[in-house]
């Protein structure tokens, strides 16, 4: 299904984002193949939101799934409605890739624009808009000083070309994309379901190692074991590049599950004042003020960490007193279920999908804390049973990673009609099973896509 894929007979030159096109399809204006929907004062619909790495989903979905606020307007009526099959994007970011088509009725925000395909064949045109070669492309028809200001109108969307394949050939593609589709993110739930197994054994470890401790360990109140609790700030961040000297937020993202990503940074305004003792060192013992409630309350310690970077406020940075209580130590203590099962049941919120959890709640938190040496003894050890576990973690991560970028390639390939997938796509059944049906055996052909994170 992947491999060997023919080209098409014949190829007509097209234009500035794409050098070709098969023979037989168009290559026409925005303004002939869209009509822009501004229809507001539908407030009672679902609200929608247009992201770059999954399109337009409902707001709801994003909400829950990670730590963005809905900063929507309580007035909805100037809300443009959405109908399923219509084109969204983001007029300030459609050059970082946030367009897509919708699946859903709903509304949007006026700032996002609404383009209705004059066909009824609209799955197309989403997988159209989802390349990077169509990114590339609004970026160039967008207006602004900087980057954070740029701004595809809707007047200058309408002038992009697009191809156009014949109605038949537009349905083979999509058909053919569903059921690709399907297979990869049956892989990419392999790997994910993997990885959450590889890091399931390394908690057990440290729930063994914590039960373990000598007998009479003290638990005292985490609160007795800490100097102070520090809370971030949330200034709002800018595009473009970081420059050397500029000061970086770091993101919720960057406390992962007991490690710590270094590069889930964003830049903020270089006139931006911030107080120095927010600065982050290595070393520093990093919790979640919220997230989803089994992220709440996760743990890392700072390693890697580059200058100027301080943490956002849903960031807290424990500072422990030094001779009693290891940062180390103390990112395994946290994230063992005799604790997690603390911080889940203290986590509090007007929204159950993302709470909070108040620095009274982590300073309640009963725990066993040993001596230094004890600590750093169980520190190592579990260092060393999880060296090996966390390399086969790595290994998945990155088949995932390739795994992606194989979807991507393949995406935009067979929309522009690079690759003719007219043939296979007349051998599939009309819709692709769902991933939780698809068999649990492995699939060759992808696997030796990820075979690059061999050693």
């Amino acid at each position: 299904m992947f491999h060997d894929l023919p080209r098409y007979g014949a190829y007509t030159p097209a234009g500035d984002w794409l050098a070709e096109v098969p023979a037989g399809w168009s290559w026409k204006p925005a303004r002939t193949i869209f009509s822009e929907r501004k229809e507001p004062g539908f407030v009672d619909e679902q609200m929608l939101s247009v992201t770059i790495g999954r399109g337009v989903i409902r707001q709801a979905d994003l909400l829950s799934s990670t730590a963005k606020k809905d900063s929507s307007n309580l007035d909805k009526s100037k809300y443009k409605l959405v109908e399923p099959g219509d084109v969204v994007y983001n007029k300030m970011r459609a050059w970082q890739g946030a367009a897509g088509g919708s699946a859903y009725r709903g509304i949007v925000s006026p700032a996002y624009i609404v383009m209705t395909p004059r066909s009824d064949l609209t799955d197309y045109f989403h997988h159209i808009v989802r390349t990077p070669m169509f990114a590339k492309e609004a970026e160039r028809w967008s207006y602004g000083i900087t980057s954070d200001q740029w701004s595809l109108r809707p007047e200058h969307f309408k002038m992009i070309r697009f191809p156009v394949p014949p109605a038949d050939e537009q349905a083979a593609i999509v058909k053919y994309l569903s059921h690709a589709n399907a297979r990869i993110d049956k892989a990419i739930t392999a790997k994910r379901r993997l990885i959450a197994l590889l890091e399931e054994q390394i908690r057990t470890q440290a729930d063994v190692a914590i039960s373990d401790l000598p007998t009479g360990t003290a638990e005292p109140l985490l609160g007795r074991a800490l100097r102070r609790i520090e809370q971030g700030m949330s200034p709002t961040a800018v595009e473009g590049d970081l420059a050397k000297n500029q000061w970086a937020v770091l993101s919720l993202s960057a406390v992962n599950r007991g490690t710590f990503v270094a590069d889930a940074l964003k830049p903020v305004d270089p006139d931006l004042a911030v107080p120095a003792g927010l600065e982050l060192r290595d070393g520093d013992l990093l919790m979640t003020r919220s997230n989803t409630r089994d992220r709440v309350g996760d743990v890392a310690v700072v390693s890697g960490v580059r200058p100027r970077t301080f943490m956002s406020d849903l960031i807290y940075r424990l500072v422990p007193l030094e001779d009693f209580l290891s940062p180390e130590y103390a990112s395994v203590l946290l994230r063992t279920r005799r604790v997690r099962s603390q911080i889940e049941s203290s986590a509090r919120g007007s929204s159950d999908t993302m709470p909070k959890l108040a620095q009274a709640h982590i300073k309640g938190l009963r725990v066993p804390v040993p001596t230094l040496d004890v600590q750093r003894g169980v520190v190592d050890a579990l260092a060393r049973q999880a060296k090996p576990i966390l390399m086969a973690a790595d290994r998945a991560g990155c088949e995932v990673s390739l795994l992606q970028e194989f979807r991507r390639r393949l995406v935009a390939d067979v929309v522009t009609g690079q690759v003719d997938v007219r043939a296979i796509a007349a051998t599939l059944p009309a819709a692709p099973e769902a991933v939780a049906d698809l068999a649990a055996d492995s699939d060759d052909e992808l696997e030796e896509v990820a075979e690059d994170c061999d050693d």
